[in-house]
């Protein structure tokens, strides 16, 4: 069977950070439907790592109405493209002020891939350097933290990290270490 086929398309809402758009399909099977589609620029994940601790950041989520810990990750401004790894060092400078002596490409994440063209690369940052962060303006209330596996695994089981793409990027994290 042929994929589903594009007829269509119109915009339907745009920000700094995410465009909302609405096209006309066409299924294997011949009928017509409609596809409501979230495109984000690619992000960018970093797992730091100093020996047995990760550093996390801890941020309100309004979607949520909650404070919520996840791996410092975000996009480019401006809906801009930039190169993976760069844009992985900006966000780990900017959230954290750690710079990275090495970065390691863990692998690819699809945010939700049924309703967002969104997708994610994982780095593992080692060789540490501690420097003062640069958050933008919505980051503003951020706060950053160490913490052991044991302990962030325990976060993840006690619903207090729920962050799916953090979740997934400490999985590749593990499948590398093997």
């Amino acid at each position: 069977m042929d994929p589903i086929r594009q007829l269509s398309s119109r915009e339907v809402y745009r920000n700094s950070w995410m465009t909302v758009r609405e096209d006309g399909i066409r299924r294997p099977d011949g009928t017509d439907g409609i596809y409501g589609v979230v495109d984000k620029p690619d992000y960018a994940l970093v797992i730091p790592l100093d020996g047995d601790r990760l550093h996390l950041v801890e941020q309100y989520r309004y979607p949520l109405g909650l404070r919520r810990w996840e791996f410092p990750q975000g996009t480019a401004p401006g809906l801009a493209d930039m190169d993976a790894t760069e844009l992985a060092a900006r966000e780990l400078r900017e959230e954290t002020g750690l710079v990275a002596g090495r970065m390691t490409d863990l692998g690819l994440l699809d945010v939700a891939p049924g309703m967002s063209s969104q997708r994610g690369r994982v780095f593992l940052a080692t060789e540490l350097t501690a420097g003062p962060h640069e958050r933008e303006h919505e980051e503003q209330d951020m706060r950053t933290g160490w913490f052991s596996r044991t302990e962030f695994e325990k976060l993840i089981t006690r619903a207090e990290i729920t962050d799916a793409q953090s979740i997934a990027a400490y999985t590749l994290l593990l499948l590398h270490e093997r």
